[in-house]
């Protein structure tokens, strides 16, 4: 089976940091449940949006996230039986490029960069099954297309849904 993987909001934390960014930036206490179906630039004052737009074109934001717990095991199971990739669309953040491969290579070692797509728009993967946090990216592709819950698309109900990674492990292992 190829499996495609999101990074973003899937194995990485970029919802956690934009909420840590901002709260930290602005001495707020913004929490995940405040935001429920909306990006964090959705639940921040109008003045503010624009800042923390800018946070994802920071140099090193990509390279200091955190890694959602159990992804690591999981995904070291499924690249036994499986053929297993990685898929970002980093085009939309150029900076990110370096940091997302470097994070890789420190939290996932066990994926080589061959299996690394650093893309654009992700309409062009073909393969049997496709874990994102993103409705676009879902939709289009041909294969089992599974959910994986972030705050903003709590609620997207169109998909086969999981909330964390042991979650996957039941459903593939």
């Amino acid at each position: 089976m190829t499996i495609f993987v999101d990074m973003d909001e899937v194995i990485a934390d970029t919802y956690g940091a934009h909420l840590e960014l901002y709260n930290m930036e602005f001495n707020a206490q913004l929490k995940p449940e405040d935001c429920q179906g909306k990006g964090v630039r959705q639940c921040v004052p109008e003045q503010h949006r624009p800042l923390v737009k800018e946070y994802t074109s920071r140099n090193g934001f990509f390279r200091n996230l955190k890694v959602f717990p159990d992804s690591q095991e999981v995904l070291r199971e499924l690249c036994k039986d499986h053929e297993v990739y990685i898929a970002s669309a980093a085009m939309e953040y150029p900076n990110s490029l370096r940091d997302k491969s470097d994070w890789l290579d420190e939290h996932f070692p066990f994926i080589p960069w061959q299996k690394r797509i650093l893309c654009g728009d992700k309409f062009i993967l073909k393969g049997d099954l496709l874990i994102d946090d993103h409705y676009r990216n879902l939709k289009p592709f041909e294969g089992r297309k599974i959910m994986f819950t972030s705050p903003h698309n709590i609620d997207v109900t169109e998909f086969e849904r999981v909330d964390n990674w042991r979650e996957i492990a039941d459903k593939l292992l």
